[in-house]
């Protein structure tokens, strides 16, 4: 794992990491940047959808509200963090529709009472309408854009999504912390490894896919929609990877409906970057990673207490089992191929 990821480090058995930012912290916090020009917090604060890190809207005096992000403690280092806003901000300069984090005294990130935290402005939106082809089209042609930009370079403190960090760590973690109850550990472990052999087999069939600066979790819930077209919010999890992690996201289940929105969304793509159809390939090799990563998230922030709450389901019997199947469907998608013929 990067050293500049935090996934491994903030496990089950480090301290809560979010108990001391109460209320008044938050708004103490944006008031010590807002301050810098004149402008104060009005005391309303509206937490949003956010488990990682901790988000909230933030009323203004005498202006519109900002959204504020509270980064989980260790998570990334400020040079991965930087990153992120150094990306961000030159896609917004160049109209791609993305929100970067404001700039007060030269600055993006800011530190207050041992948290480090940034300011967005207020963006709203509903989820896109992806049955629609020119909705898939529209969005295809700005993460063409978003790639086109994101080849430019490469990210340095960031890491690259692979293998390793999103399959065989992930598995790892979970065994060597007893997640996985026994009466189906064997049965768990046995499916897993058999899903990773799987994964790499679609990772050879795809051969050399250069990686690039990607938004790497671009769900419907993160692209806002309005009548102006999308933007897309909470760069986050962005790291090096395959163009297809940031288009198989927003692909329906089933596999023919699937190809048809995938053929929409490349027809927008390839209007400013060239896809390569060898990472076809990988979109069930992706999820499958996804999957088991996830499982492993969960477990890593289990210490936290809004995870128990709104993650109850987490670690039951029921739990284990429906994973153990979940990975046999997926050594089926991945034995059938491509949408399309590679």
């Amino acid at each position: 794992m990067n050293p500049d990821t935090h996934d491994s480090q903030d496990s089950v058995s480090g301290a809560v990491p979010f108990t001391r930012l109460t209320p008044e912290c938050v708004l103490d916090a944006i008031d010590s940047v807002l301050s810098t020009v004149g402008v104060r917090t009005d005391g309303r604060m509206l937490p949003l959808n956010s488990y990682e890190n901790r988000v909230y809207q933030i009323g203004v005096e005498d202006g519109p509200p900002v959204v504020a992000k509270f980064y989980r403690p260790e998570r990334w280092t400020d040079e991965a963090i930087l990153e992120e806003h150094a990306f961000v901000a030159e896609l917004a300069a160049r109209e791609i529709p993305a929100v970067p984090a404001r700039v007060f005294e030269g600055r993006t990130l800011h530190a207050f009472d041992g948290f480090r935290f940034s300011i967005f402005e207020r963006r709203g939106g509903r989820a896109p309408d992806l049955d629609r082809p020119d909705t898939l089209e529209w969005l295809g042609r700005f993460i063409g854009r978003i790639h086109a930009v994101g080849q430019t370079e490469d990210y340095t403190a960031r890491p690259t999504l692979d293998i390793q960090t999103f399959g065989y760590e992930p598995r790892d973690f979970l065994l060597s912390q007893h997640f996985v109850p026994d009466n189906v550990r064997t049965a768990w472990e046995t499916v897993v490894n058999l899903a990773l052999q799987g994964v790499e087999q679609a990772f050879e069939r795809a051969g050399d896919i250069r990686p690039l600066r990607m938004h790497g979790d671009c769900h419907p819930s993160n692209v806002l929609w309005t009548d102006a077209g999308p933007h897309f919010v909470d760069f986050d999890d962005s790291r090096m990877g395959p163009a297809v992690q940031d288009l198989w996201l927003l692909l329906p289940g089933e596999r023919a409906e699937a190809s048809r929105a995938l053929t929409d969304l490349l027809a927008g793509y390839e209007d400013f970057c060239e896809f390569e159809p060898r990472e076809l390939h990988l979109i069930e090799a992706l999820r499958t990673l996804r999957l088991i990563h996830y499982q492993a998230w969960l477990a890593r922030r289990w210490n936290d207490p809004a995870f128990p709450a709104a993650f109850p389901w987490f670690n039951t019997q029921r739990y284990w089992e429906d994973r153990i199947l979940e990975m046999r469907e997926q050594l089926g998608a991945m034995q059938e191929g491509p949408l399309w013929p590679v």
